[in-house]
């Protein structure tokens, strides 16, 4: 079965704003409600396990930080052809596993229909779980990004009426990591 639309957000969230990507999916599942069509991933630093569902995926959007050279908070979309442009420069801590996993799904004949990364220069990269103040600011402005691509693939989102905080961002607020 063909998943219409597949989101991952990439990130490591112990590492501050390395983790925007994780908590802009978690931001997104947590103000809207999401449709069957569409699933939505914390794909942190993991790799080969993102494989199989990236498989026979119609549209992927991937979330991370990126580092581009421009100005810290600076926003990036890359859609389609821009992708192979970017895996040509070292932009983010996670592109090799992805670049990696879309090269076998093209070998295979399985490769996404649409591949969109949408990424944010970070301000910090300190061991801390939360993200810095400018992150959590700007961490919104990603998410709009976001909802204009799935929309832009014809979902309609539909606001939550009482927004839920996701997993990661309750423990940045209490400040202490999950027991496991």
């Amino acid at each position: 079965m063909t998943t219409e639309i597949l989101v991952i957000g990439l990130g490591n969230v112990l590492m501050q704003d390395e983790g925007v990507g994780v908590r802009a999916v978690e931001a997104l599942e947590g103000m809207y409600e999401i449709p069957d069509n569409v699933i939505v991933m914390d794909g942190g630093t993991t790799g080969t396990e993102l494989l199989e569902p990236m498989r026979d995926v119609k549209h992927l959007i991937v979330t991370d930080s990126v580092n581009t050279g421009d100005p810290e908070g600076t926003l990036i979309r890359l859609a389609d052809e821009q992708v192979p442009a970017f895996f040509q420069t070292k932009i983010s801590n996670h592109q090799l596993g992805l670049s990696d996993l879309l090269g076998i799904l093209q070998l295979q004949g399985q490769s996404p229909e649409t591949v969109t990364i949408i990424g944010m220069v970070p301000y910090k990269l300190e061991n801390s779980l939360g993200l810095s103040p400018e992150t959590e600011e700007r961490v919104f402005k990603m998410l709009d990004m976001l909802v204009k691509e799935i929309e832009a693939r014809g979902v309609n989102l539909k606001k939550r009426e009482q927004p839920v905080a996701g997993f990661w961002s309750q423990h940045a607020q209490n400040g202490c990591l999950p027991c496991v």
